[in-house]
């Protein structure tokens, strides 16, 4: 135990003696002893009657006086949809980086018409030099111009131009955590014509949007452009919701106004294979929709290769979305929603499928089939009906050539036997087994869909919830007379918040209840009774004395304590081995302190906040004389 702090006002403190006693379900016990301390009246410094009211409230204001720098909550300093959303994606993912679909590592989506790549280009041949569709095979020749481009090989499944080209993609990532980025261009009519906003070096576009994901806790967020915004324009990055940090005052204010404030769209409807991103041929992954996979020369040419890398997913992974504001009017279908597990199935053997849209809409275009339920309820006849009338129009626009029947022989492009693998010519999925599987991925079936809730739960902190806990609890008694009018004791502890590998996670405080008591005259250690209740330490019946300082029942209470030096409204520096905590409250001789000290996730979700499974420490002060403020 470190000794006290220099002698000050010209005389030392008393005499003392500290005592670390380890005890069984404790973390420390500090017993200071010596001379007796100048003793203080009633009414003075703090007092002797601690549960009065009105001391309470002297004593509340020391307490949030001295630790009010710590004492904060994260992602709360603005209520602005936009500026909270980037606050709580940075304190789960650390900082965001600016949305570049132009960075020099970005790619372009390729357009696919018969076989050979698309592009708009004009025509030098004649008069006007009018822009053309120009079709190259994979060595670059030119095959044909057209003048319209009806139909693609590998329409898009999204909600944009079925055809659309010339759309960018951006990836990002560090250590566990990426970020893709999303550059779509597409227009009213979900068709593309020969004008220059459809060519290659043309910057604008017509929607955007990112995904962060952490792929070992498979937390993601779902950043979206405005959506009463006709373009954007990628020849400058975009800044992130809530700016680089809290004190990016310009870069908050500009995110403000780039991003869909409503949170619209449904992205996490799609998004919802407890991944980044839906691979479907329209993404051009070498592994997808080519005839010999990553041998065709095709996808040599054309595709992306492994610019979005392959995961597994099992369905019982962990996935969860980030952003309170987003998922708070969708509580009710998220807790709803379920993977599908299908033992035995040929399709979610190797495929995590959902009854959202992987299974609604993805599963049946792969599987080329329309999907059906046996009894439909009359709000999923409304829901089927949509479905197939999306999965009717992608079919009205695929080319003839990408047909099984058809010269490419890649559609259906997800056979039940080899996969992607397609030029085996692989049998089509039968009639049975889809009808079987539909059933189930529109929440339709039985015990033999093994079905599982989609969305994981929050986990508290601790070693029996994210497995990071709180340890090294001690107290101290030290005097700064120079800082602080009164003689504090300290509480401190070491954590790190190590969930998901994030360097800079920020979602995680404690709060400290408090009971000052008499000792016992026997000195026996405490029962758990005697400390502060869990109710109090999570704030239960709350009431307000200053800050985050307040009374709840007979506790006093700190809320939101952070690392030590981690001030109000900053965002934290980078680590990787345990932070420091510390709490200061007046020391008061001959009594016993009783802490309760609860660890928080915000979950930034329509969970709200859990809590882990808290620990006590307690420590007497005793100082030879009746109850005062320790002074020298």
């Amino acid at each position: 135990m470190k000794p006290a702090s220099a002698v000050t006002h010209g005389r030392p403190p008393p005499t003392t003696r500290r005592t670390p006693v380890a005890i069984a379900g404790l973390f420390s016990v500090l017993v200071v002893t010596g001379s007796p301390a100048t003793a203080a009246s009633v009414g003075d410094e703090i007092g002797t009657s601690v549960f009065a009211p009105e001391d309470n409230r002297r004593f509340g204001e020391i307490v949030e006086a001295w630790n009010a720098d710590i004492l904060w909550e994260p992602a709360a300093v603005s209520q602005d949809p936009i500026t909270k959303f980037g606050d709580e994606a940075r304190a789960v993912f650390g900082p965001i980086p600016p949305g570049d679909c132009n960075a020099p590592d970005s790619r372009r989506l390729i357009l696919e018409v018969d076989g050979n790549s698309v592009d708009l280009a004009p025509n030098l041949s004649k008069p006007g030099l009018p822009l053309e569709f120009e079709h190259r095979d994979v060595y670059g020749n030119l095959v044909r111009r057209t003048t319209s481009l009806p139909k693609c090989d590998k329409p898009s499944l999204a909600a944009s131009a079925y055809c659309a080209m010339n759309s960018r993609l951006a990836r990002v990532s560090l250590n566990h955590v990426s970020w893709t980025f999303l550059c779509r261009k597409s227009s009213s009519s979900l068709e593309v014509d020969n004008i220059e906003y459809w060519r290659s070096t043309d910057p604008k576009f017509a929607l955007y949007g990112a995904i962060g994901f952490n792929d070992l806790t498979g937390e993601i967020a779902f950043i979206d452009g405005r959506k009463d915004r006709d373009t954007f324009d990628w020849s400058t990055p975009f800044v992130p919701p809530g700016g680089q940090s809290y004190s990016d005052a310009a870069g908050r204010a500009s995110a403000r106004e780039l991003y869909d404030r409503t949170f619209k769209v449904d992205c996490h409807a799609c998004h919802d294979n407890k991944k980044p991103y839906v691979i479907d041929p329209h993404v051009k992954q070498a592994r997808v929709a080519y005839a010999s996979g990553d041998a065709d020369g095709r996808a040599a040419a054309f595709a992306q290769g492994e610019f979005l890398p392959g995961r597994t997913a099992r369905a019982e992974a962990p996935f969860r979305v980030i952003g309170s504001g987003y998922t708070a009017g969708r509580a009710f279908e998220m807790t709803r929603a379920k993977a599908v597990g299908f033992p035995g199935h040929p399709c979610t053997s190797c495929h995590s499928l959902t009854t959202l849209e992987t299974g609604r809409r993805f599963a049946a275009d792969a599987a080329g089939k329309m999907p059906m339920i046996a009894r439909p309820t009359p709000g999923q006849l409304d829901a089927l009906f949509e479905q197939k009338v999306l999965l009717t129009n992608v079919k009205n626009h695929r080319t003839d050539w990408a047909l099984r029947s058809g010269t490419g022989k890649l559609y259906p492009w997800m056979p039940p036997v080899n996969g992607g693998e397609l030029s085996t010519l692989s049998p089509e999925i039968s009639d049975e087994e889809w009808n079987r599987l539909s059933q189930c991925l529109w929440d339709a079936g039985g015990e033999e869909c093994g079905y599982q809730s989609l969305y994981t739960a929050c986990p508290a902190p601790g070693k029996s919830g994210d497995g990071f806990d709180a340890k090294d609890f001690t107290t101290e008694v030290s005097w700064q007379p120079q800082d602080r009018e009164h003689p504090a004791l300290h509480l401190k502890w070491r954590y790190r918040n190590g969930y998901g590998e994030v360097p800079t996670r920020d979602d995680v405080r404690f709060n400290v209840a408090m009971i000052i008591a008499d000792p016992p005259t026997d000195a026996r250690l405490p029962f758990d009774s005697e400390f502060p209740s869990v109710s109090a330490a999570r704030g239960s019946q709350f009431t307000n004395t200053r800050g985050e300082v307040g009374v709840s029942g007979s506790a006093i209470v700190l809320k939101n304590a952070s690392f030590a030096g981690h001030k109000k409204w900053t965002d934290p520096s980078p680590a990787i081995a345990m932070r420091d905590y510390a709490i200061d409250v007046p020391a008061v001789c001959g009594k016993r302190y009783l802490f309760r000290v609860m660890p928080k996730r915000f979950c930034f979700d329509y969970s709200g906040v859990v809590y882990g499974a808290g620990y006590t420490v307690h420590a007497d002060i005793v100082c030879g004389g009746s109850a005062s403020p320790l002074k020298p």
